[in-house]
C-alpha cells in the first residue's frame, strides 16, 4: 500500500490545527481510501495554543506526527519539514485553510498519472487585492529576469514526488528557495490552478519583513539582471556627467562672461549620483548577503522535540 505524507507547517494556528487535521482525515478516508498516510506538522515555534492541540491530537491518533522548532526559522521550517516525510509522496498545505483540502485527491490522481511534482497556482485569491496585485507583479517581475522558469502564484502548496524530496536534500542549501526548486529541478510537473480562498479563522502571521526576506530570496538566488543593472546603470550615469561636464566646459570657455554656471547643476549632480550609489550598494548588498548565509551553512532548523516518529 503507497503512503502519502501531508506536511501541514503551522506558526500561531490554534485556531486551525485541529479542525484541518480533522479535515484531511476525511478527505484521505473518503477519496483516498486505498492509499496509507501520515499527517505530520512542523511547528515555528508557536507561542500560543497551538503545540498543546498537536498534542493531543498525537495521542489521540498514531497517523498525526509533530516536530517542534527550537525558534522561529521562516520559510526554512516548510522546506525542512518536506525532507522529514517519509511517504512516496508529500503534500504540504497551510494550515491556515488557504489550500483548498479538496484538491489533495487531485493532485493523488496526478501523480499516478505520472507526474513527479503537482503544483497548486492561484488564478485568484480572496485575499487583500493589493497584497494579490503586489505578488503578481513581483512574479511578472522575476519571470523577465530570471534565466530560470519561474512559476507565478506558486506558494509551494503542492506534491512532491519522494524521487524530487531526494533532489532537494542533496542540494544542501542553508537558505533554499523552494519555489525556485520546484521551478529548476521539478521533472514531469503538473500546474493544477485554483482560487485562494481566505483565511478560516484567525489573521495571518506573516510579517512584511518575512514576506521581503523571501521576495529578496528568489530575486538575489536567480537572476543577475539586478548586477547588470547596476553595471550599466553606473556606466550610462558616468558617461553622462562626462558629456555634461564637457558641455559646460566649452560653453564656460566660448562665453567666460556671459555664462554664469551656479550650483544648482552641480547640487542636482550630486543628489543624482548619491541617490543611484545608495540605490544600487544596498542591491548589491543583497546579493552579498544571500551570498554570505550560504557560506555560513547554518542548519535549516534546530528541532526541540518530535512526537510519533520512530527512532
Amino acid at each position: 500500500m503507497k503512503k502519502i505524507s501531508i506536511l501541514c507547517p503551522c506558526y500561531n494556528e490554534e485556531e486551525n490545527v485541529v479542525p484541518i487535521c480533522s479535515d484531511i482525515m476525511k478527505e484521505m478516508e473518503t477519496e483516498l481510501p486505498e492509499y496509507n498516510y501520515d499527517i505530520i506538522f512542523i511547528d515555528n515555534y508557536s507561542t500560543d495554543n497551538t503545540r498543546i492541540l498537536i498534542r493531543q491530537l498525537c495521542k489521540q491518533n498514531k497517523k498525526v506526527k509533530a516536530i517542534f522548532n527550537a525558534k522561529n526559522f521562516n520559510a526554512n521550517s516548510g522546506v525542512y519539514g518536506l525532507m522529514q516525510t517519509d511517504g512516496d509522496c508529500t503534500i504540504s498545505i497551510a494550515t491556515d485553510y488557504q489550500n483548498p483540502i479538496n484538491m489533495i485527491h487531485q493532485f493523488v490522481r496526478e501523480w499516478e498519472k505520472g507526474a513527479k511534482v503537482v503544483c497548486g497556482v492561484k488564478t485568484k485569491s480572496k485575499e487583500n487585492p493589493i497584497i494579490y496585485f503586489s505578488r503578481t507583479c513581483y512574479y511578472k517581475l522575476l519571470k523577465k529576469m530570471s534565466s530560470v522558469e519561474q512559476i507565478e502564484h506558486f506558494t509551494g502548496f503542492a506534491l512532491y514526488d519522494k524521487s524530487f524530496i531526494e533532489i532537494i536534500k542533496n542540494i544542501e542549501d542553508p537558505y533554499p528557495y523552494l519555489r525556485g526548486f520546484v521551478a529548476e529541478y521539478a521533472f514531469k510537473r503538473k500546474d493544477l490552478e485554483f482560487v485562494q480562498p481566505k483565511r478560516k479563522h484567525g489573521k495571518t502571521k506573516m510579517k512584511f519583513s518575512s514576506l521581503f526576506n523571501t521576495a529578496m530570496n528568489g530575486f538575489t538566488s536567480y537572476t543577475k539582471t539586478g548586477l547588470r543593472i547596476a553595471s550599466i546603470g553606473g556606466f550610462l550615469c558616468s558617461f553622462l556627467s562626462f558629456i555634461v561636464a564637457v558641455v559646460y566646459l566649452i560653453l564656460k570657455l566660448f562665453f567666460w562672461n556671459h555664462y554664469p554656471t551656479g550650483i544648482a547643476p552641480i547640487i542636482i549632480g550630486i543628489f543624482l549620483i548619491g541617490s543611484l550609489q545608495m540605490f544600487f550598494i544596498g542591491l548589491l548588498g543583497e546579493y552579498v548577503m544571500n551570498i554570505n548565509i550560504r557560506i555560513m551553512n547554518r542548519p535549516l532548523v534546530i528541532e526541540e522535540e518530535r512526537i510519533g516518529f520512530d527512532n
